[in-house]
């Protein structure tokens, strides 16, 4: 399979999950949301149920058998292919081992922030300081949350990053403010000059 195809990190999830174990969908959901990877990949019903169908068609999935438990509807239960194993561990090893640019929002932003004007991009900046802050804090009440210490600190290592990349976020944004603030900046007069036009 293509890197094209590849960036759908629910279909990853998938086979990691049919990796451990044959699952129904709706038990696949509810795995994720046991383990908390909402947060980190994007998760509804309808899309696990459009990636399952891709990954079947393409033959990286196999229905193994269909439940049915009274009056519920049939689930399919889903087994992961010799094909799916090996793109599960070709494409997890190709995002743990390579580094990607990753285009995001904030990025995009910081680039174009001379549009703000100075006390303005203050402001702003100031505003995601005290939402980091909150998220931080609430990452910290989280940490003792029984999801989290029932669970081995594997299955939540992502959070753990995305936590490191939220303080360093943090510091980064603290500090711009700072240097704006005490106009230490490099092209501060620039950036007036370019709003008095």
């Amino acid at each position: 399979m293509g890197s094209r195809q590849r960036s759908n990190p629910l279909a990853l999830a998938v086979l990691a999950l049919l990796f451990e174990r044959p699952m129904h969908p709706y038990e696949m959901a509810t795995t994720l949301r046991e383990r908390r990877k909402e947060d980190s990949i994007k998760l509804n019903y309808g899309s696990l149920y459009s990636v399952v169908q891709s990954l079947e068609r393409r033959g990286l999935i196999v229905a193994q058998e269909v439940q049915r438990d009274g009056s519920r509807p049939e689930r399919t239960v889903y087994a992961i292919a010799e094909p799916g194993s090996v793109e599960l561990l070709d494409w997890l090893s190709e995002l743990v081992a390579v580094p990607t640019k990753e285009f995001t929002q904030f990025e995009a932003a910081l680039s174009l922030l001379g549009c703000l004007r100075p006390d303005e991009a203050v402001r702003l900046l100031e505003e995601r300081v005290s939402r980091l802050e909150q998220e931080l804090a609430a990452a910290d009440g989280l940490r003792g949350h029984s999801s989290m210490t029932k669970l081995p600190r594997l299955f939540y290592i992502e959070w753990e990053y995305r936590i490191s990349l939220r303080r360093t976020e943090l510091e980064f944004v603290s500090s711009l403010v700072r240097e704006i603030r005490e106009e230490t900046i490099e092209g501060l007069a620039f950036w007036h000059d370019f709003h008095k036009q």
